[in-house]
């Protein structure tokens, strides 16, 4: 197990290390000379030349990326071209916000996917496996935006029940914050609640034909542990599932934070690509990988206890 957790450790910095330094030069191809954006069109040749000097982008690419990944290496993502603010300081006011909903859509999606894709595979062909069949035709048809703003208009501006846009803190509230991320993270969760039932009800269908699972009933096994049998054999596939859709969320997010109007890395993403602040793109692209390898590592901490297959792999 230990030689397990070792090798999925050392994958999951590698992929950090792989993902950040190619984000690093596809950002500098991509953005250019950044100058223009952050000074605007009428600055002089002679304020650009400062800002860059200032910046350190008159240096080769190599020494930036060096200067940027040791002092990435140690917490440190530098400072903005916009701003000249601390790159961490930004993020710990923004990844917050975007974390909060993106967990509580990730809770709903396996709590409610769960119990809905466990019911359709008791009662296949029933009035809830015929509901879910339709929401999944009907909610992938749909735009997320689209369904984020009919929320809107139904439980915030009709209903009155949640604010329409803004966020309060959980040091602010506890009840202000739960109410202000309940819209965005629905959302969210929606689609990834059909994905994670329509999952787990296939997954269960097909190992509850197996033949072990008939010798479990013909051995006089109550229906309790029969589902428990079945359910912890179809359940990795579910959880990969799952995890997909937290990083999918994260990218999701964005545009539903730009719909309720939430300070988190979605705007920060968006404003600092139209300027091409470098600085706090690879910031966001670092923390994000972070929290990818985090959710993949205890996926794979969970599978290697459901299968112990997986530990040999």
């Amino acid at each position: 197990m230990l030689s397990f957790i070792a090798k999925r450790l050392l994958s999951g910095i590698l992929l950090l290390v792989v993902v950040t330094s190619g984000t690093f030069f596809l950002a500098y191809l991509a953005v250019g000379d950044p100058t223009p954006g952050l000074l605007g069109n009428s600055a002089t040749p002679a304020q650009q030349a400062a800002l860059r000097a200032k910046i350190g982008y008159d240096q080769p690419l190599l020494v930036q990326f060096w200067n940027w990944f040791s002092n990435a290496a140690t917490g440190d993502f530098g400072t903005s071209w916009r701003n000249f603010q601390p790159v961490n300081d930004q993020l710990v006011l923004r990844v917050p916000v975007t974390l909060s909903v993106v967990v509580v859509a990730t809770v709903l999606s396996a709590v409610v996917g769960v119990a809905v894709g466990i019911a359709c595979g008791l009662r296949p062909g029933g009035l809830l496996d015929r509901g879910l069949k339709l929401a999944s035709v009907v909610l992938f048809a749909l735009p997320g935006f689209w369904v984020s703003l009919v929320l809107v208009m139904w439980f915030a501006i009709e209903l009155k029940w949640f604010p329409a846009v803004g966020y309060v803190s959980p040091d602010q509230s506890i009840g202000g914050w739960l109410r202000s991320i309940t819209l965005p993270s629905v959302s969210l969760a929606l689609g990834a609640i059909v994905m994670v039932a329509e999952q787990l009800r296939n997954g269960f269908l097909q190992v509850a034909n197996q033949d072990f699972v008939r010798t479990l009933r013909a051995r006089g096994l109550s229906g309790r542990r029969v589902t428990t049998h079945v359910l912890r054999n179809a359940s990795p596939a579910a959880l990969t599932v799952l995890a997909l859709l937290f990083v999918g969320l994260l990218g999701g997010a964005i545009v539903v934070e730009i719909v309720f109007n939430l300070p988190g890395i979605g705007s920060l993403t968006q404003s600092a690509s139209q300027i091409g602040d470098i600085p706090v793109l690879l910031g966001l692209t670092a923390v994000t990988v972070v929290f990818v390898v985090i959710v993949n590592f205890l996926l794979d901490l969970v599978l290697g206890w459901v299968n112990p297959k997986v530990r040999e792999r």
